[in-house]
């Protein structure tokens, strides 16, 4: 099959681009940033996606296109409000763009569309043993952030479009996406990656943000591209859940990666965006349409993801 895709260069965009690669597929990449090179995909254009010029470049004739791209980063990118007009212009532009490239190329035969569990009501989400996530609860419509916000709006213009101009449209709410190869530095780092790298430059103490008592859900990033295809090429058109249902507190996360470095070191907790107190994924319906459950135990995928990190932050190629 011909691939497209958009925001390849990212963490998660790149992961599927190699799996896609080596499944045989014909793979086109377009992103501003890039993890992967040229050489590996000659068929990779570095462009704006936000502008819809860049769209004229593009082959016409896909048989499967991946909308990744987005304005995004972690609870210092997303929740302080800083970014929120950022957020939403340039991922709605984005996806605004994609739809009219597709009207108009009725060759592209199909679509998925990364959204999040940012999507979800936080008031279902402010109790540990009354957390819904169901597909269907993220209406009555109350996500924690403008980049909730965002996702909601743009599932909503490709169902639309499906309806509309007859497109083949798929979703996915990924919850926690995480693994070797991630942003470990600054706000657009996610919160695995960015308290993994805190534990690892420590000397005495790390902080984290709030009580610490919040919990989440992490998907590893290898289950992330499995369920990503299986959900593209299901025949269920309707938003589902993409996630882990091992749930665990940040203090948790914290001490599994102190664990790791082999030496004590105290928690320091101190005010900042902490999102909603409690989120998990629930995938029912995944599970029913597409057969896919995660693979990757949280614990190993901690451990594989805090050594990538480690020699990251010890070697002379160090990005950071």
């Amino acid at each position: 099959m011909k691939c497209l895709v958009l925001g390849g260069g990212g963490f998660i965009g790149h992961h599927l681009a190699n799996r896609l690669k080596k499944e045989g597929h014909d793979v086109h990449i377009v992103d501003r940033n890039w993890w992967i090179t040229k050489e590996d995909f000659p068929n990779f254009l570095i462009a704006d996606l936000t502008k819809a010029s860049t769209f004229l470049k593009l082959d016409t004739d896909f048989d499967e296109v991946y909308q990744l791209a987005a304005d995004m980063g972690g609870a210092e990118y997303v929740f302080t409000q800083e970014n929120d007009a950022n957020i939403m212009l340039n991922s709605l532009q984005i996806n605004i763009n994609v739809i009219n490239w597709m009207k108009k190329n009725k060759k592209v035969k199909r679509v998925f569309f990364s959204s999040s569990a940012c999507v979800y009501n936080q008031h279902k989400q402010m109790a540990k043993h009354n957390i819904d996530t169901r597909e269907p609860s993220a209406y009555p419509a109350h996500p924690d952030s403008d980049y909730g916000w965002e996702k909601l709006i743009s599932e909503r213009l490709y169902l639309a479009a499906a309806r509309n101009y007859n497109l083949e449209v798929r979703i996915g709410r990924y919850h926690n996406v995480y693994g070797p190869e991630c942003d470990y530095i600054g706000d657009k780092a996610k919160s695995v990656a960015a308290l993994a790298r805190k534990v690892i430059q420590a000397e005495e103490e790390v902080e984290i943000f709030g009580t610490g008592d919040q919990t989440r859900t992490f998907l590893f990033i290898d289950d992330c591209i499995d369920a990503t295809t299986n959900v593209m090429r299901s025949d269920y058109s309707e938003p589902l859940n993409i996630g882990s249902e091992e749930l665990v507190s940040i203090n948790q996360l914290v001490d599994w990666f102190i664990e790791l470095k082999g030496k004590t070191i105290r928690k320091k907790h101190v005010a900042g965006p902490i999102g909603v107190l409690a989120r998990t994924s629930n995938n029912d319906l995944i599970r029913f349409h597409c057969g896919w459950y995660p693979q990757k135990k949280l614990s190993d995928g901690l451990k594989d993801t805090y050594q990538w990190i480690k020699e990251q932050l010890t070697s002379p190629q160090d990005k950071g």
